[in-house]
């Protein structure tokens, strides 16, 4: 925005009249947020890179992924831009699945992609990455940068000290995220983190593990129940 509010919210305390305006626009991000996004059913999150385009082995891969949960029954959710987060929307659409979408204002981001049934725009990164994880019954990984890593280990931290349930988490592309499943495993494992931790998470190459791995992992866990039809997935009670 231009009155750079986005810049100067964790600058130190402000005054009290400044920082009351800025709760309430937290707040009304928030209800803004669950007015739009309450009725998309249950949800898998497909977080990745907003760089790569459709040439790239992996958007293809994404469209599998966001068509394979599709047709479980999920709606695809993402942030909204282009790259992998289009090509898991345009799966998605493409087997007539709900396709939705919490983006974030960025000057130097597109708007958000074409594949959208639903979308919400945020201003405040932690307001929409709450919104991401609220909807999710599984996330999917793919490969991205620093901002797809962050989401990752936001996600795993919530399931590891339980302030969320223990929802399947895949990460797609085993070259590109070996490295980083290595240093967990030999420098953090037994010093900062348990080797119960690694169990978390499963790295795939392969789109129809996991597609399975979320549903088997969330359908009945959460008690799910199958319509049928795409995006038709229904939270019992």
């Amino acid at each position: 925005m231009k009155d750079g509010r986005e810049q100067v919210y964790l600058e130190g305390p402000k005054n009290r009249r400044w920082e009351l305006g800025f709760v309430f626009r937290v707040a009304m991000e928030f209800l803004r947020g669950f007015r739009r996004l309450h009725f998309v059913g249950p949800c898998v999150t497909v977080f990745g890179s907003a760089r790569l385009p459709e040439s790239d082995p992996f958007y293809q891969a994404a469209v599998k992924i966001g068509a394979g949960l599709g047709n479980a029954g999920f709606s695809v959710m993402t942030g909204g831009g282009p790259g992998i987060m289009e090509a898991a929307n345009r799966g998605a659409r493409e087997v007539g699945a709900r396709s939705v979408a919490a983006s974030i204002k960025l000057e130097f981001e597109s708007d958000a992609n074409p594949y959208l049934d639903q979308h919400v725009e945020f201003e405040y990164f932690f307001v929409r990455k709450v919104l991401l994880l609220k909807y999710s019954y599984g996330f999917v990984i793919m490969p991205g940068g620093v901002g797809t890593l962050d989401e990752f280990f936001e996600t795993l931290t919530l399931i590891q000290t339980k302030k969320i349930v223990d929802f399947p988490v895949v990460l797609f592309g085993s070259d590109f995220f070996q490295p980083l499943v290595d240093f967990m495993r030999d420098t953090m494992v037994g010093k900062t983190i348990s080797a119960h931790d690694m169990d978390l998470f499963l790295v795939t190459d392969d789109v129809d593990e996991a597609v399975r791995h979320i549903s088997q992992n969330s359908i009945k866990k959460f008690g799910l129940r199958y319509s049928g039809k795409p995006s038709k997935l229904l939270a019992e009670g």
